[in-house]
C-alpha cells in the first residue's frame, strides 16, 4: 500500500521561476482551464499543467481539456490522469491498449474505468464478450479469479452476425 512517502509532492500555487500558465495562482489557473472552449489551441499549456506538481484536481481538470488524447498516454500510470485517458478512448483500435491497462495498471480506479470503457466500445461495435474477457487474471465480473470469454479467450470477441 502506498503511503505519504510514495506520493509526489504537491505544490500549492506557482513555484519560484514558473512561467506561462504555471505562474498563475491555483484559482486563476483553474479558471483559465475551465474557461477554455471545446476547440482550443492550448494542449501544450495543458500538458505542462498535467506534468507539474500542482494539486491533482488542477492536473485532472487540465487533462480533461486536452484535445489530443494520445498526449495522456504518458500518464497512464497516474491514477487520476489514467482514468481520464481511459474515458477518452473510444475506437476499436483502443481495445488492445485498454486491455493492457486492465492487466498492468496498479490502480483500481484505472482498471475499473478501463473495464467500463471496454464494455462501451464492445457494445457500440457489436462485439461479444465483456470487458476483461480474455485478460489474464480478470474475470468478467472483475473479481480477478480468471474466467473465460465467449470468444475462447481471444479478448476482442466476435462480431455477431444477423
Amino acid at each position: 500500500m502506498s503511503g505519504p512517502r510514495d506520493r509526489a509532492p504537491v505544490t500549492i500555487g506557482p513555484t519560484t521561476g514558473a512561467r506561462g500558465w504555471l505562474a498563475l495562482d491555483d484559482d486563476e489557473l483553474l479558471f483559465r482551464i475551465e474557461s477554455l472552449p471545446p476547440a482550443h489551441a492550448h494542449d501544450d499549456e495543458l500538458t505542462e499543467v498535467v506534468c507539474s506538481e500542482r494539486h491533482f484536481f488542477i492536473r485532472q481538470e487540465a487533462a480533461k481539456r486536452i484535445g489530443d488524447g494520445e498526449r495522456l498516454k504518458a500518464f497512464a500510470s497516474d491514477r487520476h490522469i489514467g482514468q481520464i485517458l481511459v474515458r477518452q478512448m473510444q475506437r476499436e483500435e483502443d481495445i488492445d491498449y485498454l486491455e493492457g491497462l486492465l492487466r498492468e495498471s496498479r490502480h483500481l480506479e484505472v482498471k475499473n474505468a478501463a473495464r467500463v470503457q471496454l464494455g462501451r466500445i464492445r457494445a457500440r461495435l457489436g462485439l461479444t464478450g465483456s470487458a476483461g474477457a480474455g485478460v489474464p487474471g480478470l474475470d468478467t465480473a472483475g473479481t480477478g479469479s480468471g474466467g473465460s470469454s465467449a470468444s475462447g479467450g481471444a479478448g476482442r470477441g466476435r462480431r455477431e452476425r444477423d
